[in-house]
C-alpha cells in the first residue's frame, strides 16, 4: 500500500515536471531535461548541464550526452 502511494506521488510529480519542462521549451525555444537531481525530478535547460559539466559538479569523465540518455524526459 506503501509503494502504490508513492507510486503515485511520483507520477504526480513526474507529470508536472514534464508539463513545466514543455511550457518552458515552447517560450525559451531552448531543449529542457527532467531528471533525477539530488532524489528530486528537477527541470534543467541544456545549456545549464553543459556549465554543471565544465565545473565538474558530475562526476570525473560524464558527458552532456550521458546524462541526456539517462533524464526521464527531454523537450525536442
Amino acid at each position: 500500500m506503501i509503494q502504490l502511494i508513492k507510486r503515485i506521488i511520483f507520477a504526480w510529480r513526474y507529470r508536472r515536471a514534464v508539463k513545466e519542462a514543455v511550457s518552458l521549451s515552447a517560450v525559451t525555444g531552448r531543449r529542457y531535461f527532467v531528471i533525477l537531481f539530488a532524489g528530486k525530478l528537477k527541470v534543467i535547460p541544456k545549456q545549464a548541464i553543459r556549465m554543471l559539466v565544465a565545473t565538474h559538479y558530475f562526476k570525473k569523465g560524464i558527458t552532456v550526452q550521458e546524462i541526456e540518455k539517462r533524464a526521464l524526459f527531454v523537450t525536442k
